[in-house]
């Protein structure tokens, strides 16, 4: 049950300042995803796992996936992460993690995930807290308010849509202390489950990299890449979007993705700069010169709506034109593949 601060809160949220989800077909191409992308990093910042904010957001994205029509859970896990003092002396917090599940059935019992993660850093140590890292005040724009507004746009437009496979969003938290989010799902997945999952789509990070990138795992079968990492790459050049994809290495960050070690295809869909070498996969170090000594990821100061709207004018309105603009055409074949027919004996 909600507390009554958490649905006084909630309430007020929805009805001053965030809209409900209208039909997509009444907006262009990825500004849902924009108006979700702010929406969620100017009222929920700080969204560390087991935080009042993590909470809020998940009863938000599952009142938007309700509001659309999927059959939406929230489900609450059990974790703890280890904290290290300046002393040199760690500690273990105990934290509770709130997921968002939503779906629709197809024809058949296969499926397809939408996977993001919907918390944002939590510190680590008393030198994540000097630094500035994570913490109450962190949009998390970037990493990973972009994700959860594709998911929501992408959910929206797929929401009338015939379906042949069933499609399932999940937003996780959990993700930013060790994949905690991701290893609870996959420990809750019946074994059927996980026998009828096609392909697991992971967004994460979609803006400030200087490219959008599409990887395969590291242990999806070579066709279904061509399915889904070339198809995606195809979609794009014919919109004339500049994407381009990478092949995994031990050195990226994060260098394991829970899905991947559990054996299922993966699309993991991020922004990069990969072209830099593979240590700044992850890192987005150079975003026009003005990003001094570094990274934005993680940072309060640098992942948020008005740091990146001023380096980086116009970047969040073209990343989520552009990642829908992919990721629609491409789930929509994928959910619906064309019907083999019979040959004549």
């Amino acid at each position: 049950m909600f507390s009554p601060l958490r649905m006084c809160l909630l309430a007020a949220l929805l009805s001053s300042a965030i809209a409900l989800p209208v039909s997509a077909t009444e907006l262009p191409v990825g500004k849902q995803a924009e108006q979700q992308l702010r929406n969620i990093a100017t009222w929920f910042p700080g969204r560390m796992i087991g935080s009042p904010a993590e909470l809020l957001t998940a009863d938000y994205l599952q009142q938007q996936f309700s509001a659309m029509g999927y059959h939406s859970d929230k489900r609450d896990f059990h974790t703890r992460y280890q904290y290290l003092h300046k002393d040199g002396s760690a500690v273990w917090r105990n934290v509770t993690g709130t997921s968002v599940i939503a779906a629709r059935e197809g024809k058949v019992p296969q499926q397809i995930l939408v996977v993001t993660h919907l918390d944002t850093w939590s510190p680590l140590s008393d030198a994540d807290v000097q630094r500035n890292l994570g913490g109450l005040r962190l949009q998390g724009a970037d990493d990973n308010a972009a994700g959860l507004g594709v998911m929501l746009e992408l959910a929206q437009r797929l929401s009338q849509l015939p379906l042949h496979y069933g499609i399932r969003f999940v937003a996780l938290s959990g993700e930013e202390i060790g994949q905690h989010g991701s290893q609870d799902y996959l420990a809750r997945m019946k074994p059927e489950e996980k026998k009828n999952t096609l392909l697991v789509i992971n967004l994460d990070s979609l803006i400030v990299g200087d490219k959008l990138y599409f990887n395969s795992g590291s242990k999806t079968p070579a066709a279904v890449a061509r399915q889904t990492r070339d198809r995606a790459l195809t979609i794009a050049r014919g919109y004339g979007i500049s994407v381009d994809s990478h092949q995994a290495v031990n050195s990226d960050y994060p260098a394991v993705n829970s899905f991947d070690s559990a054996g299922f295809p993966l699309l993991n869909v991020r922004a990069a700069n990969w072209t830099l070498g593979n240590q700044d996969g992850w890192q987005q170090r150079r975003i026009s010169g003005h990003f001094p000594q570094g990274i934005s990821r993680h940072q309060t100061e640098r992942d948020n709506l008005s740091y990146i709207d001023r380096w980086l004018p116009g970047r969040i309105t073209q990343r989520s034109r552009d990642s829908v603009k992919i990721l629609l055409p491409l789930i929509s074949e994928l959910a619906n593949p064309p019907v083999q027919k019979k040959k004549e004996p």
